[in-house]
């Protein structure tokens, strides 16, 4: 997703090689074929030369002797059954699968790094990969069990295991159903009704497939992606909250945020200023009557919160970007070289993940003080108690509010830092691995949160509306929606559906539509294509 900058922002909206925009660009590509140039070819055909014809004097890591502590050891002279070895006793995952989406950026990301001509594939077997996965096989890859240090090795060993299902004789792949839903099912059946044949690994593709950061990578970018759509949902609420409820416009001044010479704080203060003028509040920044000089920091401090998880984005955004860019094997060929070493391990992507748990836990964090606030009837203008019209008779959003701090704790529970937990193993061989995989899930967990706590609000600040009968004069399509599908609270009635629609709503606004799509963990409801499509500058679709 592209977080635009507002216009006086020294980083350029249109700056094509910004991370977020590189970043959007490599998910966007996931449906776009993948075709080798011919300099592409040209550079793994030399470095497949190279490998092929060294003499046997050199050990080569995984072709010529074992794999992991068992390097001192000689490999299997048949290189297919070596290949097939290292898949199938790798493939020990468990837990939920990664999505689709994510599994097919994965895949992508490792024909990305073999393209660069350092792993020593065959150009052949690339076309292999990329023609099943042009067809549209997804692998079925479980989520759990990577180290993230020799690489994924786990999920990917998972994904090459389907990819061979007809001479492995295992793996799962996804197919679509007459609904447009995902099911799995034996990834021999799907190979069968594409009418295409299974990969034949052998020892080296084996290896470069298995052998990289891939997975977290992939569900790291992915999150990249909803993390920004999440704060710029954050952006707009913020702003609606404080044109309902009277409070001032000065903490969102463009001259307030120049003179912290924080970018990201700026451009979250331009979001919020726009959002605030378009639900009634004009260009004024003087409080209402009843309002406070001085909001609390949930809406005063919205900016700087914000604006800091942008910023990291953007850093975050170059790192990950660096990483889709690189080749992450081992051992790897660099002008005609053979070099060993360790360009698998993840560290790079575990910073990024672990840096995106505090990001999702501040706009989180934030979100649930809001909702807190407008709920209060000494910080919402003297509207009831949890903003019932039947207090005592009625218990309004205390079931919401209960819900919303229970998802803070949990999200707080899931950000401690995976890589504080590191264990070393496969006999001191891995002694320092970094669970960037693990840290990825964690945090597209927190994520989801996230944006519970925020329909939430959305619910909140909508029953706000309603209470204070408040009319747009130009009404947003989001609002629209919002006050046409959920009706005033007169009397309690069961909000979990509510709320899980209020969150998709937003983010069907700021999110392409594949992502927001039904899929095995996510069902996006229909009608979301009007706030999709939306003609609205100051939106990101």
């Amino acid at each position: 997703m592209s977080l635009p900058r507002s216009s006086d922002d020294s980083r350029s909206p249109d700056d094509s090689r910004s991370p977020d925009t590189l970043v959007a660009d490599l998910l966007d590509r996931g449906t776009a074929p993948l075709e080798l140039t011919a300099a592409e070819e040209a550079r793994m055909a030399a470095a497949r030369r190279t490998l092929t014809g060294l003499d046997g004097s050199r050990r080569v890591y995984g072709v010529t002797h074992g794999f992991g502590p068992l390097v001192d050891h000689p490999a299997d002279p048949d290189p297919a059954r070596q290949g097939l070895g290292l898949i199938s006793h790798l493939a020990t995952g468990q837990g939920e699968p990664l999505p689709p989406d994510v599994t097919r950026t994965m895949v992508r990301l490792r024909l990305r790094g073999m393209a660069l001509g350092h792993s020593g594939v065959a150009p052949e077997t690339w076309r292999r990969l990329a023609g099943l996965l042009n067809a549209g096989f997804v692998p079925v890859v479980p989520s759990e069990g990577s180290l993230s240090a020799s690489g994924d090795l786990v999920p990917l060993a998972h994904a090459a295991l389907a990819f061979a299902a007809q001479s492995a004789g295992g793996g799962q792949a996804w197919r679509r159903d007459a609904e447009g839903g995902w099911r799995r099912e034996d990834a021999s059946a799907v190979l069968a009704a594409l009418g295409l044949p299974p990969v034949l690994w052998e020892a080296r593709s084996a290896l470069a497939f298995v052998n990289g950061s891939s997975a977290c990578l992939a569900r790291a970018l992915h999150t990249h992606r909803d993390l920004g759509a999440l704060t710029r949902a954050a952006a707009e609420v913020t702003g609606r909250t404080a044109a309902l409820l009277g409070a001032s416009g000065e903490p969102y001044e463009d001259a307030l945020q120049g003179v912290r010479n924080q970018p990201g704080q700026r451009t979250a203060a331009a979001w919020i200023r726009a959002e605030r003028a378009a639900s009634g509040a004009g260009t004024g920044t003087a409080p209402g009557p009843d309002r406070p000089l001085q909001e609390r920091y949930s809406l005063r401090c919205a900016p700087q919160v914000l604006g800091a998880v942008l910023d990291q984005l953007d850093l975050q955004g170059s790192v990950l970007v660096d990483e889709a860019e690189g080749c992450s094997d081992n051992p790897v060929l660099v002008d005609g070289t053979l070099l060993h070493g360790g360009n698998f391990h993840a560290a790079p992507v575990m910073f990024g993940s672990e840096t995106h748990a505090s990001c999702v836990h501040q706009v989180a964090y934030l979100l649930e003080r809001q909702l807190a606030l407008v709920l209060d009837p000494a910080a919402n203008g003297g509207l009831p108690p949890l903003l019932t019209p039947r207090p005592g008779a009625g218990s309004g959003f205390a079931g919401v509010q209960i819900a919303a701090s229970s998802h803070l704790g949990r999200l707080r529970q899931l950000g401690h830092p995976a890589s504080f937990t590191a264990v070393p193993t496969n006999l001191h061989n891995q002694d320092q691995v970094p669970l960037a995989l693990n840290s990825a899930n964690a945090v597209a967990e927190m994520t989801e949160r996230a944006w519970w706590i925020l329909g939430s609000l959305l619910l909140a600040v909508n029953q706000l509306a309603h209470l204070n009968a408040h009319q747009d004069p130009e009404e947003r399509p989001l609002w629209r929606r919002l006050r046409e599908e959920f009706p005033p609270l007169d009397q309690d009635r069961p909000l979990a559906g509510e709320i899980a629609r209020a969150a998709e709503l937003a983010r069907a606004r700021h999110l392409p539509a594949s992502v927001t799509s039904p899929g095995p963990h996510r069902d996006a409801g229909a009608g979301l294509d009007d706030i999709r499509t939306e003609a609205d500058a100051a939106a990101v679709v």
